[in-house]
């Protein structure tokens, strides 16, 4: 009976999942909690000031990502700090919505075959090469036609907020004074 026993607890860890042996997806790795925002240095405060707002917000993983860009910030050349600190401006004034759309675009372009990468660098290239007069005239022509629909789902933004596809509420009209309610009775004659 104990040899029974023993054989059937051998076969059934040999044939099950040694969680032991295996590595936590990162997925699955929680990021502990950052220090908040009064928590941080001064030097920290002063690299991540676009982000003093949302700071306190930001999940703990985002929180851990830019403390890394702080850590590593003046070991930078000076124009790499510079367009560091625009990226955070930049993405400070986004709105939540507009940085989840910016996400799921960057998403979306590193899934892009090696070809596709290569055609949209090079065309960010030109562009940015462009005075900055020619850029804004740009601007201007896709504020004024509607943008041609990308060859890929998550490269598409709303035409509208999240917001407006909800409708306020209203109050229900009191009845006039002039109607009366209807009802089944026949009038008393």
């Amino acid at each position: 009976m104990a040899k029974a026993l023993l054989a059937i607890l051998v076969i059934g860890l040999a044939l099950s999942k040694p969680s032991w042996a295996t590595t936590p997806s990162p997925a699955l790795v929680a990021t502990p909690p950052q220090p908040q925002w009064s928590e941080l240095t001064v030097q920290q405060k002063i690299i991540l000031a676009p982000l003093c707002v949302d700071w306190d917000s930001l999940e703990y993983f985002r929180q851990k990502k830019w403390l890394g860009i702080a850590e590593r910030f003046f070991k930078m050349a000076p124009q790499e700090q510079r367009r560091i600190q625009m990226q955070m401006q930049e993405w400070g004034k986004l709105t939540p919505e507009q940085r989840e759309i910016a996400r799921q675009n960057f998403k979306a372009a590193n899934r892009l075959p090696p070809e596709k990468k290569e055609i949209l660098k090079q065309k960010w290239e030109e562009y940015s090469s462009l005075p900055e007069a020619e850029k804004e005239k740009f601007k201007q022509q896709a504020n004024r036609v509607s943008p041609p629909k990308p060859s890929h789902p998550a490269l598409v933004t709303p035409p509208y907020p999240p917001s407006a596809l909800t409708m306020p509420k209203q109050d229900p009209q009191p009845p006039s004074p002039t109607t009366t309610p209807a009802t089944d009775e026949k009038p008393p004659s």
